[in-house]
């Protein structure tokens, strides 16, 4: 069973494009009397995007950008080459569109690294398929043409239905990753064909323009989600809670919380089923009450800060929370899956449920008290509620 992740960020992605591109034709007479500038400023952008996007090991997007500025520069000036793209619009076309998909299975590595060769590699790879692709429909084109319940669909077999599978292959990955620079890629994909495909009534070093402006946005909000985000439970990190705490008011309140005999835990059924425990606290956290802002401290350890919060308002809040995660039951299921006809003849013996516990301590700011004063009182609070037995809530 799929889960669709990366609707958000897909829709997201190719909404804030087309808004770019909408925005650049509607106020196209602001920008008019600066189209040499632009024109002069295309290649450094490109250029200047692709070794941010290296900078930060986004690999994908650093190739994507440099193809950007060889596709510009095949375009805006004169080449040897130059004669032949021009009549060769269908094979620019499709190749685009092989490297844009090929570039969403792929994984971001080091640029300059031995994966770069293997990667070019891939690349004239493409290149040589694409034209081989061409050359040999000529011989279904002539059984097409000469058939007459297929003769119309000539056009189809050999240029649209392409286009069509790699264009649904692409918007599938991107549904179900909830990945930026996958959405990112799929942007690009109808943003290549409108271009070749002369659907766009604005200059090409404008477009390519927005577009090495959403690479950088798109590494920018990747790296800032790297650094602040963890990744096992998608809650914000210690780093994001340090940052947090430079804006509290005079009044808040700090909760600490730890996962009982997390240890004993996951040595029993494993790591992975560990994960697992701290995903399913961490989803519960994220629905804490009170207006609550929750991070992940570390290890099997989370906080949750009330800001502008009496004590007795966030200590119901994590009391109704401490209830939530202890009678919710877990069913850990056995490392390897069964067959459909197997789990029908057995009883589900390999099923056990398990209830998980918190402890949670809990301190409110005093007069004169620093950020890390009131959460170290929070942390003995949370010792107290260990010592009282876990699973409560100790102020």
């Amino acid at each position: 069973m799929y889960k669709f992740e990366g609707v958000k960020t897909t829709l997201g992605c190719t909404f804030g494009l087309a808004v770019c591109l909408f925005g650049a034709l509607h106020f196209q007479q602001n920008w008019q009397h600066y189209s040499t500038t632009i024109s002069q400023l295309t290649l450094p952008i490109l250029l200047f995007s692709a070794g941010f996007a290296a900078q930060f090991n986004r690999s994908r997007l650093a190739l994507v950008c440099l193809l950007w500025t060889a596709f510009f520069a095949s375009q805006a000036y004169t080449f040897p080459w130059s004669h032949w793209l021009e009549n060769s619009a269908p094979w620019q076309l499709l190749c685009g569109a092989i490297i844009l998909w090929l570039m969403s299975l792929m994984r971001d590595k080091a640029l300059l690294s031995r994966h770069l060769i293997s990667r070019l590699v891939i690349l004239g790879m493409v290149g040589f398929s694409g034209h081989f692709w061409l050359i040999s429909q000529s011989t279904v084109n002539t059984w097409l043409v000469n058939n007459h319940y297929t003769n119309q669909l000539t056009p189809y077999v050999t240029f649209h239905a392409p286009l069509f599978l790699i264009g649904t292959l692409l918007f599938w990955r991107s549904l179900t990753h909830k990945c930026l620079t996958r959405a990112t890629l799929f942007s690009s994909f109808l943003l290549w064909l409108a271009i070749q495909l002369n659907w766009l009534a604005l200059p090409l070093d404008v477009v390519v323009v927005i577009v090495a402006l959403v690479y950088l946005l798109t590494v920018s909000i990747d790296s800032y989600f790297l650094a602040y985000r963890d990744d096992l439970t998608g809650l914000p990190t210690r780093r994001a809670l340090n940052q947090l705490s430079l804006s509290l008011g005079r009044k808040y309140t700090v909760a600490m919380l730890d996962i009982d005999h997390f240890k004993k835990f996951n040595d029993t059924y494993g790591h992975d089923i560990g994960d697992q425990v701290l995903k399913l606290v961490a989803s519960k956290l994220s629905k804490v009450k009170s207006g609550g802002k929750v991070f992940r401290y570390g290890g099997e350890e989370f906080t949750v800060v009330f800001s502008g919060r009496s004590p007795e308002i966030a200590f119901n809040a994590l009391e109704q929370l401490r209830e939530d995660i202890a009678n919710y039951d877990m069913v850990i299921r056995q490392q390897q899956r069964q067959s459909k006809k197997s789990r029908q003849s057995k009883p589900p013996s390999d099923r056990k449920v398990v209830n998980v516990t918190v402890s949670i301590g809990v301190a409110t700011r005093l007069t004169k008290q620093t950020f890390e004063q009131v959460v170290k009182s929070a942390d003995e609070a949370l010792y107290r509620a260990k010592k009282k037995g876990r699973n409560n809530v100790s102020n």
